[in-house]
């Protein structure tokens, strides 16, 4: 794992073009609500496809659950959206093609000698860019599957938005303070 790459830090806002070709910062695409940040392989890679196809359900209940998802690629545009293209999915790819996020981070894969491969991480982000959760996948199975980041995401709601859980008694006082 990235020594950038720890909980509590505050991950730097990229901005990078999307697979239109179109300029957006991490920030913009975040606003202020949790992000599931795909920072992938490449877009050679069979692993990057599955994991990608899997996070097409995941990205289903995103929609309905005030969370966002990014995946960023070390490719150039052609490639990101060819990826995109063939896994189905509809959430924003991001360019690195200059590799500026890879070597921010420090997370260039030097087994890959043919490709300029980045070790594969998963991050869940808290409002601000804030790391919660890291995830490293260079192996298939360190990689989070929907249901991990279901419950990453339960938890990080329950500590940052408590008015969110209607058990709470922060959700109970603002419910009795309108008038519930």
């Amino acid at each position: 794992m990235s020594k950038h790459l720890t909980p509590g830090a505050v991950l730097p806002d990229f901005e990078l073009p999307d697979h239109t070709g179109r300029r957006r910062r991490l920030s913009e695409l975040q606003g202020d609500d949790p992000l599931v940040l795909a920072l992938g392989r490449g877009e050679h890679c069979p692993r990057e496809r599955q994991h990608q196809r899997e996070l097409v359900r995941f990205h289903r209940w995103c929609a309905v659950a005030f969370t966002g998802l990014v995946t960023v690629l070390p490719n150039g545009l052609h490639d990101v959206d060819r990826l995109r293209i063939s896994t189905g999915a509809y959430w924003p790819y991001l360019s690195d093609g200059e590799l500026e996020v890879q070597r921010t981070l420090e997370i260039r894969e030097y087994t890959d000698p043919h490709h300029d491969a980045t070790v594969p991480h998963t991050l869940v982000l808290a409002p601000g860019l804030v790391i919660d959760k890291v995830y490293v996948g260079y192996w298939f199975w360190g990689r989070p599957s929907p249901y991990q980041l279901w419950a990453d995401l339960q938890d990080l709601l329950r500590r940052t938005k408590p008015d969110f859980d209607p058990t709470t008694p922060e959700a109970r006082a603002a419910w009795d303070a309108a008038g519930g």
